[in-house]
């Protein structure tokens, strides 16, 4: 049997590394962190104890093909500390999102897409937005 600890990270390849960083850097707000000198690019983000690693590969067979937002493709996410504030965040940064404040999971949720498509969940429990 396997004991886990907790999840570590989620590695997503993507077409343009600049523009990646700009997302989610500046409009998710992640903190880059130092990522060892390998043979190919990429950039590294905290989140909490786990981390994002984002792997310039411009050949990689992204599935997605648009930004349409489907809850039920692969996704990862990301708890956050005030859901209205994301809200109005990613308002602001003109990001197109589906919001689900009552999910029957429990969790009230914001989807949203980078800009190779990958599928990021924002989300808080329901019971904090009463």
């Amino acid at each position: 049997m396997i004991t886990y600890k907790e999840l570590h990270h989620v590695s997503l390849p993507v077409t343009n590394l600049e523009k990646s960083k700009k997302f989610y850097s500046e409009v998710l707000g992640l903190e880059e962190i130092d990522r060892p000198n390998f043979d190919f690019s990429g950039a590294w983000y905290r989140v909490g104890n786990q981390q994002i690693h984002l792997i310039d590969f411009p050949a990689t067979q992204v599935l997605r093909k648009d930004q349409e937002i489907n809850t039920r493709e692969a996704h990862f996410a990301l708890r956050v500390i005030d859901y209205f504030s994301t809200l109005e965040w990613l308002k602001s940064q003109n990001v197109l999102f589906k919001e689900n404040r009552y999910s029957k999971s429990g969790f009230a949720q914001i989807f949203c897409c980078d800009p190779d498509g990958h599928i990021i969940e924002l989300n808080v429990d329901q019971k904090e937005l009463e």
